[in-house]
């Protein structure tokens, strides 16, 4: 069984009643408590921590180096202690820094962590959930390991690498989140293991989500062009937002097959998301081609995408509707349904 402490810092406290309109309304009992229940499924045994004196926490952080993992939530002190940063470089245990609301979208100073030099990955502006990625993400990262290169010049420009390197073929995997800051590529983490454990290589892409357009399509047309140099056959499966730029970057930079998984594909019915209302004023398509060389999966369960961006193909490319699954769940390998994705990648590939 893994072993993970989860350190909060100061004013971690006064969860649900400082500013709950950036911290949200669960106090700390209540976040422990989900916590709990999380690394409880994941197979984990937490330890729970929580002070708003410095010297503690670096106590705390000092002690936790023969842990299997640190979910640190150092608050304000993420930008000043030089004192932690310095424990977080001085332990073995991988550190997952996370943060409830999204730093990089507040006051300059929150966009200064002397903590992520040395963590192993960041997460902010989540909420809660945040915590359960960051469990879910030393899980996989304990289970399977990753290579990270840079693709391109942008910092966001990171590709985690799995699977074999020599089999002449690349799934390129694109997150989603609606260009929200605060998401990454470790929401695909989960299947980029699962297919490069079926002997898959896999290559799961981060991008530019500030401005979102034309960065983020360029970003993922050139993870297209970085793949083609290294395989003969490549594959792009994007999730959500992922989907919009998989198939945007598809028809600039062609692959061997295009996966829609709950696959934005016009912006006129995410009229509520900010980056949607950008990507058009910027000159990006309000509504995509889906062509005959795509083929999509849509969970009729979906609160988060409307089935009609994926409906709106059917009379031009394949398209599944899946009973009884929901927006995340089609990024989980654990459902049934992901037996009949991994099969139409091994068909569309001849793998």
């Amino acid at each position: 069984m893994m072993r993970v402490a989860v350190i909060n810092g100061p004013n971690l406290n006064l969860l649900g009643k400082r500013q709950p309109e950036i911290y949200g309304t669960m106090t700390l009992a209540e976040l422990e408590d989900a916590v709990g229940h999380w690394a409880e499924a994941m197979g984990i045994e937490i330890a729970f921590y929580q002070s708003n004196d410095e010297s503690e926490l670096v106590g705390h952080v000092q002690t936790s180096g023969g842990l299997d993992g640190v979910l640190l939530n150092a608050g304000g002190f993420t930008h000043t202690s030089v004192a932690i940063a310095d424990a977080v470089a001085s332990v073995e245990a991988p550190v997952v820094e996370v943060h409830l609301s999204d730093v990089d979208s507040r006051e300059s100073f929150r966009r200064v962590s002397l903590i992520a030099p040395n963590a192993v990955y960041r997460i902010s502006g989540r909420g809660p959930t945040g915590y359960r990625d960051a469990l879910r993400y030393l899980v996989n990262r304990s289970r399977m390991p990753s290579t990270t290169i840079r693709y391109g010049p942008h910092p966001r420009n990171l590709a985690d690498l799995r699977g074999p390197r020599d089999s002449g073929l690349v799934i390129v995997l694109v997150h989603g989140g609606y260009w929200y800051s605060g998401w990454d590529r470790d929401q695909l983490d989960s299947i980029a293991i699962d297919l490069a454990e079926r002997g898959f290589a896999t290559m799961n892409i981060g991008y530019r989500l500030s401005p979102p357009w034309p960065g983020s399509g360029h970003d993922v047309a050139s993870a297209l062009a970085h793949a083609r140099t290294t395989a003969e056959r490549i594959a792009v499966v994007g999730h959500s937002a992922g989907g919009y730029l998989s198939l945007w970057a598809h028809r600039r930079h062609p692959v061997d097959l295009c996966v829609g998984l709950a696959a934005v594909t016009d912006l006129s019915l995410a009229d509520d998301v900010p980056a949607a209302e950008q990507i058009v004023a910027a000159g990006g398509p309000e509504k995509l081609e889906i062509p005959s060389d795509v083929v999509l999966f849509h969970g009729l369960d979906d609160t988060e995408v409307s089935s009609s961006h994926s409906t709106r193909g059917q009379d031009t490319s394949t398209v599944h509707m899946l009973e009884g699954v929901g927006h995340f769940d089609l990024v989980n390998p654990n459902r049934p349904h992901w037996e009949q994705v991994v099969s139409t990648l091994s068909v569309g590939l001849d793998a």
